[in-house]
């Protein structure tokens, strides 16, 4: 089999403004891939909101402020077009999912249809049909405020949830979420908020020792775990919800985003 041909330049889009809600589309000139590297053809790619949160250079954890003219993404999908030296081929085949696309809707289905657990979820109030649609018991409106926690421990009896999953990067959402657990409830943290570090709100050693609270992070997950969750998207079990937008949309996606307007997952084409 011949070679594929590769260009001498490929599109792009980039921070053309970081600190502001701005993209581009640009050429870049393609590299060569060196020792150990090599050279994969995109064809598409998942917005996710750490994206956003990169070009609004909103994280100071990571390198600090963002460069003018960055690439973004890194939920891409391609083919591998070109090896540098020293590249040789795995012991076997890797399957591997970076659960990053639309994390709450495919919570929702690994829960309540994978592992047949009640769902409560909560989100904006326009997510309310696609929350439920995916297999949630309940839901739990933004709006509610203040009320959320109450709410949810009305829909558990006065009890609490017995884990509370944190998917998005709000601060907000985890300082209520120690309020919404029962009695030795869990607290999974997956979200990570932009800005400044901020301890969990409500997460006293008093509250935790009271009611024998666990808190846990999770980092995407091993590959034993990525194999079952690949294994329940091909027996039908988790449905991805999502649509697929031209590189040139991205910046109107990112205001979607920033509004709390987008259902599920955007998926960019980059041909």
């Amino acid at each position: 089999m011949a070679a594929p041909e590769i260009p001498k330049k490929y599109k792009a889009v980039i921070y053309d403004k970081p600190g502001t809600l701005s993209t581009k589309v640009v050429e870049l000139d393609t590299p060569e891939p060196g020792p150990g590297e090599v050279l994969i053809n995109l064809s598409h790619s998942g917005v996710c909101h750490s994206d956003f949160g990169i070009m609004m250079n909103s994280w100071s954890q990571l390198p600090f402020p963002t460069s003018e003219g960055q690439v973004g993404g890194h939920e891409g999908v391609g083919t591998i077009v070109k090896m540098g030296p020293a590249i040789c081929l795995g012991s076997g085949e890797l399957r591997y999912s970076c659960a990053g696309g639309g994390l709450g809707h495919i919570a929702v289905q690994l829960g309540s249809r994978g592992m047949g657990y009640r769902v409560i979820g909560v989100d904006a109030d326009a997510k309310e049909e696609l929350v439920l649609s995916s297999g949630a018991e309940h839901f739990v409106p933004l709006s509610a405020g203040k009320a959320i926690p109450d709410k949810v421990k009305e829909l558990t009896g006065g009890l609490g949830a017995h884990a509370v999953v944190v998917l998005t990067a709000a601060n907000g959402a985890y300082a209520q979420a120690v309020d919404m657990l029962r009695f030795g409830g869990t607290l999974v943290a997956v979200g990570i908020p932009e800005g400044e570090p901020v301890a969990i709100a409500g997460a006293m050693p008093q509250t935790l020792v009271a009611k024998a609270l666990k808190i846990v992070g999770v980092a995407v997950g091993d590959r034993r775990e990525a194999i079952e969750t690949m294994d329940f998207a091909r027996r039908g079990i988790v449905k991805s919800h999502h649509r697929v937008e031209k590189m040139d949309a991205l910046t109107a996606v990112f205001e979607e985003m920033e509004g709390g307007k987008l259902q599920g997952r955007v998926v960019l084409d980059l041909s």
